[in-house]
């Protein structure tokens, strides 16, 4: 019975991988030097794949479900290894379970500033930071251009790459957007999703899928900031009252920072609103029409024109409203 025993346990009748971790994408089963047994129990769970490799080739693919390993559900494995139907002996393969899940709350920032162009200020410096979220897209293609051979693979292996392609091409997203820089702290939203796909295509070819890309905050420079808060400030001139108001308020905010500019506030206020009252009374009143030339009054012996009848002088040559020569 121990001889029975020891040859059993040299084969392997039941594959699985229950995942316990929040990060593991890749786990490649340890068949520990066995053999698996034709007929074995392959069970592959709900967000994984499992994958046959032969010799360092990719073989066969399954799904979530319970498999009884046997010719006919490894075609690949069977051409690989040139069995003939019905081959029932135990074999060496490779087993790597996939984790197709998503992965969330993946953190992603600048790390120095990236440049957009804005139709207002030029080429402007931003930062940023944010969330985004990913899984396994095509687990043939991750395993062949990102794992290779390894054991074991958790999202540190690869969250540092895609933070750098994701940064590079956030700066295109953004400036093919059109979104303006006094308007993109009310559109991080419509930006977020623009972002995503735009950023999506960028990561495919590593058999990865983009599922969410969050923009939680974009910094602006400071010269950008002042010139936000500028125009801000400036939209309370539209009413040239409240343009009087203000100005009074920051008159007496500087004169509070300086004792001896108290004397001042009075004189400063009543000039303000003043200033005020007078622009606002301008720009109330209608244009005043062009005032006509009064009429010319000669003293003395006068003539009218034979031309035009006007009124002249008796000693005038010429009429001085027509030109007329007089005779």
């Amino acid at each position: 019975m121990g001889i029975f025993s020891a040859i059993a346990g040299q084969f392997i009748d039941v594959i699985e991988w229950k995942d316990s971790t929040p990060n593991t994408m890749v786990y490649r089963y340890d068949r520990g030097g066995k053999e698996i047994m034709m007929g074995a129990q392959l069970t592959v769970r709900e967000s994984q794949v499992a994958i046959m490799v032969n010799e360092g080739r990719i073989a066969d693919v399954f799904q979530p479900g319970r498999y009884e390993l046997s010719t006919q559900n490894m075609p690949i494995m069977t051409m690989l290894q040139s069995w003939k139907y019905g081959f029932n002996s135990p074999f060496k393969a490779e087993v790597y379970f996939i984790n197709t899940r998503q992965f969330l709350d993946q953190k992603w920032g600048t790390s120095s500033p990236v440049m957009m162009r804005d139709a207002e200020f030029g080429m402007v410096r931003i930062r940023a930071f944010g969330a985004y979220s990913f899984r396994v897209g095509d687990p043939k293609v991750f395993l062949k251009e990102v794992f290779g051979t390894s054991a074991y693979m958790t999202t540190e292996g690869v969250t540092g790459q895609l933070k750098r392609v994701l940064v590079s091409g956030l700066s295109d997203a953004i400036a093919q957007s059109k979104i303006p820089a006094l308007d993109l702290a009310a559109n991080y939203d419509e930006l977020s999703e623009y972002a995503l796909q735009a950023l999506a295509p960028r990561i495919e070819g590593l058999g990865l899928k983009l599922e969410s890309f969050v923009i939680e905050n974009i910094s602006l420079p400071d010269e950008v900031e002042k010139a936000i808060d500028k125009k801000t400030s400036m939209g309370v001139v539209g009413d040239l009252n409240q343009y009087a108001q203000y100005q009074a308020a920051e008159a007496i905010k500087d004169a509070a920072n300086n004792p001896n500019g108290m004397a001042g506030i009075g004189a400063g206020m009543g000039a303000a609103a003043m200033m005020g009252q007078m622009m606002s009374q301008a720009a109330q009143q209608p244009a005043a029409a062009p005032q006509q030339p009064a009429p010319i009054e000669y003293t003395g012996e006068t003539k009218f024109c034979c031309e035009c009848g006007t009124k002249i002088p008796r000693s005038a040559k010429y009429c001085p409203e027509c030109g007329t020569k007089q005779g």
